[in-house]
């Protein structure tokens, strides 16, 4: 059995102490060694830490408009399930089957008996819904799993979403959500129906999990890693998330320290961290741990003082009232600013031994330390303020209905009742600048920047500190004419060590290279040159994603967005065929009064208007809101999209698949298991798509060499891929370069080394290799042509993405334009579908007509 480990060395120096006393009073900022000492301060010291974290907490509560207040959330507590995957040593919460049965109760709660309690509470008074249960149950219990399949849910997270949407428009409550560990996608399925979620961190010490008889052994969702991956995904998610600590488990002053910075580096990496709860371990019997020592009282004021002075005057501080023997006035003293959620219904299931104070006990002692108790919701005011995109569409009526508007806090005096959970009305009423397909050529964006640049996207001092291990260029030893020989003889047979140093190649290298790559090209798809004629509809650039490489992503209340209706998307579908379009490529922000159905319907306005018409439409990120906001998995999102219309999907949203490169390049975009999943499934249903890279930003050859492997990969299992785009990064408007991270783009070099690697690296999997003339030129895009590609894309027509970024290409090319730059290249050209297939001679004609004089559609650059 693990005991507590002993605190470092011995007791700190009184000189130690003395100086990390002096900083935390003067204000400046303590290292994790600083955190440590302050962590072993008793007596006097403690009394002095003690007071100056009070004072740090008081000038945020100043700065937050609400002086004197100390918060609670009256709520239920609403077990949903007892049975859980993990083994932790201290829970008597997790039980397991066969005691429930005894106990006469079900695997889950069923929906009935949620809502017994929810409309209980809300009579009470109650606002939120505290649902927590253990994690994936259904991974370790052949019981859960039969309860959900019984039930008609597909996992753990599916019926938590239900219950919640049946909590809110049943009783009014806010749904809070515990289910322990959760995905990326999972955070998408639960959004729309909970304000806000949480998971305790508890401790960052890995041996306190990886060793036998530590509290954790045994249980695969308390690793560190994992959990803190958990509170990135909240954060890119947007979600307002509550974690903490548990002390006295068993880790070092150092180790409690180190997670204390931890979670710091969260909150300020993301700004989604509502609370952080300071929880002391109460040894319980019938428990591996019923043996250890509690954490002492003066253990929990000194953690709740040293997380007051790490995470700053901002941060809300709660401690449970009720594992403290009514020593409200010390956590108060310590730091402390809310209660946690109290209940006048129902007990704590986590410490049931535990029972709740009463709220007009908590005001009076609260008043005695000189703090009004005050009532707030589940999602703490600064989130209630801050709105989109931290709250969901469908939630906020629900939220508004309980949530004084100016302090954010609980409206007094007001009961919950249920209001209808459901899609926004009007998504698609047109709004904003939708001319700004035409206008972006001759008007130009309004302003370089969102208005909300310093928020929006995390915290930029802490994205160039995570940026810089991935930007080192990584030392190449492999002999460059060596690796040539190989890619002359059999590209296939291309080691990594060669393919990096390819990359790399510059001067007479870099030419032989493309020579090569250009006579691989030639044996397999021969000299033509396609290109299709195609027309870009971006429906809308409202978006809260959040990526930091795009400058087309807007607020709904900025100068520049827009969103289409579905008439004017059938007209742009329309006109693109009255001159000869073969397909539409159609995709848009993450706009969050979009419902999921709405793909469906753009796909189906433009099949009713224009039967004839390609729709390739719709990336891998707008494929997952949509299933996560229908509750949809994605292959059944997939399957109906595709009877509502879709015919092929853009792989866009890859950029670059390696999460290290990904998380620097955008805040919430999915992750890339999750790209890699739709494009899967996609092609499992006879959904065919592109494939893309976007380089040149915060990446590295490594990450180009990864991504084309992992492209080659699912080619060689799906054969789903019509080709593979080159998408070089534009920064002038991009946030990321504007922040000083990202490099400015590729060079001519790296676009050249690039495409010919694409060309030998998808060999023979993905034989057509497209460049980008609205990002190179035409100049650039020809000498793509030499370097192996044999595919300009398309006319476009209208293209705002790229323009908006600070291309200065242009948004059209004509067929002659594109023949012009395949002549360039010394080569043919010829037109083609989306599947590369021949274009019918009606297309053909209507397309050569209507060629250079577009007026209807947008002007000509000269």
């Amino acid at each position: 059995m693990t005991t507590p480990a002993p605190p470092g060395p011995g007791r700190p120096t009184e000189n130690s102490m003395r100086r990390a006393l002096k900083r935390a009073r003067d204000g400046v900022a303590l290292d994790a060694s600083e955190a440590a000492v302050l962590l072993q301060a008793r007596g006097e010291d403690l009394t002095d830490l003690a007071a100056s974290a009070a004072r740090v907490r008081d000038a945020g509560l100043d700065q937050a408009g609400r002086p004197g207040v100390i918060t609670y959330s009256k709520s239920v507590f609403i077990p949903l399930t007892r049975l859980c995957r993990d083994k932790c040593h201290y829970c008597t919460f997790v039980t397991v089957p066969g005691k429930l049965r005894r106990a006469g109760h079900g695997m889950f709660m069923s929906p009935d008996e949620v809502l017994d309690i929810a409309r209980k509470g809300a009579a009470l008074g109650c606002k939120e819904a505290l649902i927590t249960l253990g994690d994936k149950p259904e991974d370790r219990w052949p019981e859960a799993r039969e309860w959900l399949d019984a039930h008609g849910y597909d996992d753990t997270i599916a019926y938590v979403r239900a219950i919640s949407v049946r909590i809110l428009e049943e009783t009014g409550l806010l749904p809070h959500l515990n289910p322990g560990v959760m995905s990326w996608t999972d955070f998408q399925r639960l959004k729309p129906v909970a304000p806000s979620m949480g998971m305790m961190l508890e401790t960052t010490a890995t041996r306190l999990w990886s060793e036998p008889g530590g509290p954790h052994h045994g249980s695969p969702d308390k690793e560190p890693a994992v959990r803190l991956r958990v509170l990135e995904d909240a954060g890119r998610s947007s979600v307002p998330f509550t974690s903490g600590l548990l002390i006295g488990i068993g880790e070092t002053y150092e180790e409690r320290a180190e997670s204390l910075f931890a979670l710091r580096k969260v909150s300020r990496a993301y700004h989604g961290v509502q609370e952080l709860i300071i929880q002391n371990f109460r040894a319980k019997p019938d428990t591996a741990m019923r043996g250890m020592p509690d954490a002492e009282l003066d253990e929990l004021v000194a953690t709740i003082a040293v997380a007051r002075h790490i995470m700053g005057p901002a941060a809300c501080l709660q401690a449970p009232p009720n594992l403290v023997e009514g020593e409200y006035e010390r956590l108060i003293g310590a730091g402390i600013d809310d209660w946690g959620g109290v209940s006048p219904l129902t007990i704590d299931h986590v410490n049931p031994e535990r029972p709740w104070p009463q709220i007009e006990e908590l005001a009076e002692r609260s008043r005695a330390a000189g703090f009004e108790l005050r009532e707030r919701l589940c999602v703490y005011p600064e989130f209630v303020r801050r709105g989109e995109p931290w709250l969901d569409p469908r939630l906020r009526p629900h939220v508004a209905a309980l949530a004084d508007p100016e302090t954010g806090l609980a409206r007094p005096g007001v009961l919950p009742t249920g209001l209808p959970w459901q899609e926004p009305e009007d998504s698609f009423t047109p709004t904003g600048r939708t001319d700004l397909h035409r206008t972006i050529d001759t008007e130009g964006r309004t302003s370089d920047r969102r208005d909300d640049y310093d928020e929006v996207y995390g915290d930029w001092d802490a994205l160039r500190e995570a940026a810089a291990p991935g930007m080192a260029p990584q030392r190449i030893d492999t002999d460059v004419r060596e690796a040539l020989r190989t890619a002359g003889d059999d590209p296939t047979r291309l080691t990594d060590a060669e393919a990096l140093a390819l990359f790399h190649a510059d001067g007479p290298a870099l030419d032989a290279l493309c020579r090569i790559a250009d006579d691989v090209r030639r044996s397999v798809v021969g000299d033509d040159v396609t290109y299709i004629v195609t027309r870009n509809i971006n429906f809308t650039n409202v978006c809260y994603t959040g990526c930091r490489f795009c400058a087309f992503a807007q607020r709904r209340t900025d100068a520049d967005a827009y969103t289409l209706s579905l008439s004017q998307v059938a007209d742009r579908a329309q006109q693109a065929w009255d001159v000869g379009a073969v397909e539409v490529c159609m995709q848009g922000g993450i706009h969050p009064d979009l419902p999921g159905t709405a793909y469906f319907d753009i796909a189906k306005a433009v099949k009713e208007r224009v039967p004839g018409m390609h729709v390739h439409a719709f990336s891998p990120m707008e494929v997952v809101n949509g299933a996560t906001r229908t509750g949809m998995s994605i292959r059944e999102w997939l399957t109906a999209a595709k009877e509502a219309g879709l015919d092929t999907i853009p792989g866009t949203a890859a950029e670059i698949l390696d999460d290290e490169v990904r998380w620097i390049l955008t805040k919430g975009k999915l992750p890339t298991a999750t790209w890699i999943e739709v494009v899967k499934t996609a092609h499992e249903l006879g959904i065919r798509s592109s494939s893309t890279m976007m380089y040149g930003h915060v990446d590295q050859p490594r990450h180009w060499l990864g991504h084309l492997r992992t492209l080659a990969g699912i080619q060689r299992e799906t054969g789903g891929f019509t080709e593979f785009v080159t998408l070089p990064f534009i920064h002038t408007n991009a946030p990321v370069y504007l922040a000083g991270i990202a490099r400015p783009g590729p060079t001519t070099r790296d676009n050249r080394a690039v495409t010919a690697m694409a060309r030998l690296l998808l060999h023979p999997w993905i034989p057509n290799i497209q460049t980008s003339w609205v990002k190179l030129g035409t100049e650039g895009a020809a000498e793509m042509l030499r370097s192996g590609a044999n595919d300009l894309g398309g006319t476009l027509m209208e293209e705002t993405i790229s323009r908006m970024a600070g291309s200065s290409y242009g948004s059209y090319k004509s067929v002659r334009d594109l023949v012009a730059v395949a002549e360039a290249a010394g080569r043919p050209a010829k037109p083609r579908t989306t599947l590369y297939g021949a274009v019918p001679d009606e297309r053909r004609r209507a397309a050569a007509a209507s060629d250079g004089h577009l007026p209807e559609l947008l002007p000509v650059l000269d």
